[in-house]
């Protein structure tokens, strides 16, 4: 894991000298995770192929924005996914509430609010909540939780992704469902702490 972690700074090196090579390496080595979290939180496929290309388009511009003594490339490259991502879902969201209200205008104002929408605008906050719950966590343990609840990936996965031993990405975990259930409180159990997979697949709890 450190010779990967070496071999990835090397290449980000490389991009500042319009290296396309160590780009096409890069994108190997991390486009699958990448996608796999961009379509967590996007859920829409091409939205999420979207944010992977916006992703590797920015590093490719601007390496520099990554630091190596901040921490691994894949922590940091997969911190950026799910920033784009988020703000993928923001903009596909107030499009589509734009567009309804352009379709519908009459009816919809007219039309009492179903149960349905009361259980999405619940949802909505919920999920704001979870949001500003994330920022707040150190960028260590945000990017392992993000890899284990959105990615649905396992610790031990996770371990090999962010370039780190297993125990730490444990400890990680640990300290940021302690973290979420303390801000979050019942809203918790909705975001689903509980639900975050161990090394062999188990419930982390």
């Amino acid at each position: 894991m450190a010779e990967r972690a070496s071999e990835d700074v090397l290449l980000v090196s490389r991009l500042s000298t319009g290296d396309e090579g160590a780009l096409s390496q890069l994108y190997d080595r991390y486009s699958r995770p990448a996608y796999s979290l961009a379509r967590r939180i996007c859920v829409d496929e091409l939205l999420a192929e979207d944010v992977v290309q916006e992703v590797f388009l920015a590093v490719w511009r601007d390496p520099s924005k990554y630091v190596a003594d901040r921490g691994a490339f894949s922590s940091w490259l997969l911190t950026l996914v799910h920033h784009k991502a988020v703000d993928a879902v923001r903009r596909e969201g107030v499009h589509r509430r734009r567009q309804v209200a352009m379709d519908d205008e009459t009816t919809d104002r007219l039309a009492p609010q179903t149960p349905g929408a009361d259980v999405d605008a619940i949802g909505a906050v919920v999920a704001g909540d979870v949001r500003s719950a994330l920022r707040d966590l150190p960028t260590e343990q945000r990017t392992a939780m993000m890899l284990a609840y959105y990615g649905g990936y396992t610790q031990r996965e996770v371990a090999a992704l962010v370039g780190v031993p297993l125990g730490t990405v444990k400890s990680r975990m640990f300290a940021a469902a302690g973290r979420l259930r303390a801000a979050l409180g019942p809203l918790s159990a909705d975001f689903g702490i509980a639900a975050a997979r161990t090394s062999e697949g188990e419930v982390l709890r």
